[in-house]
């Protein structure tokens, strides 16, 4: 009995004839994909790919080998699907993310979904920070990666994905910028670039830019901004600082701007949201798969 993996990794590998390619469409590594074929052929004894360095091809045993399992698995995968939707008419999901690395995640995620469930549809898209909850109260949206804390009746909240060390971005010329971290303290001596609050839970702003320092001091607030690029100028230019996920840095460095560690910070969490009354087939697998696909984060 062939496992899992093995099935999966002689197909594809049988379809596509190159290791590298394989490894990315089952999300493994390339070394793991050798090592599951290797496994295979010593168990069957025989050899089911012939390599060089130049190409992968299928041997005789190979090839009769793919004749006998395809019409097989397609079929199982077909009844998966059916099993999993409900029927066999195609369904679709739409999933978003407010960070290019959590897109990044649940692009992975999309591409494993439609691997293991051929007659799903997802799409991706951005949630602009400034209305965090709107497109998925308006059922735009049926699964989220957003930034934790959420705590609203309406919506149910997963497990924490992957958590992000927090930085402050500075203007160049800010006295900030020449040191090695700042504490939350120091937010009382500067202007806080924050973003419109009009659609955002007081609790997560409050999380996020604070009117106060945890001794109490006032934190001056300053211009409340609709878009992240709006940020990355107002800080550029001088007008303030502004909180934001170390790795952003990798995504969104530019001259004009220094990103310094903000030491005693909580973590900016990532996890999964989606309406608690949803009736999309498709969330809990492609909730399933995105756990899967953060595993290693």
């Amino acid at each position: 009995m062939l496992e899992r993996l093995e099935l999966e990794a002689f197909l594809t590998l049988a379809e596509e004839l190159h290791f590298g390619r394989t490894a990315e469409r089952l999300h493994v590594s390339t070394g793991r994909i050798s090592q599951t074929i290797r496994a295979l052929e010593r168990r069957l004894g025989a050899q089911l790919f012939e390599r060089n360095s130049r190409m992968v091809t299928l041997t005789p045993v190979g090839i009769q080998l793919r004749e006998d399992l395809l019409p097989a698995y397609e079929a199982i995968s077909a009844g998966l699907t059916a099993a999993s939707l409900g029927s066999k008419s195609k369904k679709a999901i739409t999933v978003g993310f407010s960070g290019a690395w959590a897109g990044n995640l649940l692009v992975r995620a999309a591409d494993l979904t439609r691997i293991r469930y051929p007659d799903a549809v997802v799409k991706v898209e951005e949630i602009q920070l400034v209305d965090p909850l709107g497109r998925m109260r308006s059922g735009a949206v049926d699964l989220q990666i957003t930034e934790f804390p959420i705590a609203e009746p309406d919506i149910s909240t997963g497990p924490i994905l992957f958590s992000e060390p927090r930085c402050l971005m500075v203007p160049a010329e800010h006295p900030f910028a020449q040191r090695d971290s700042v504490e939350l303290e120091d937010l009382a001596d500067t202007v806080l670039v924050t973003l419109d609050d009009e659609r955002i839970p007081r609790y997560w702003m409050d999380y996020y830019f604070p009117r106060r320092t945890p001794s109490g001091r006032p934190i001056p607030q300053g211009p409340a901004t609709n878009y992240w690029p709006e940020v990355l100028v107002h800080v550029s230019q001088g007008v303030g600082v502004s909180t934001v996920a170390a790795r952003a840095e990798q995504f969104h460095a530019r001259p004009g701007i220094v990103w310094v560690p903000l030491r005693d910070a909580p973590p900016i969490d990532y996890g999964l949201m989606w309406p608690t009354a949803t009736k999309n087939p498709l969330v809990r697998p492609f909730l399933e798969i995105v756990q899967e696909v953060a595993q290693p984060l």
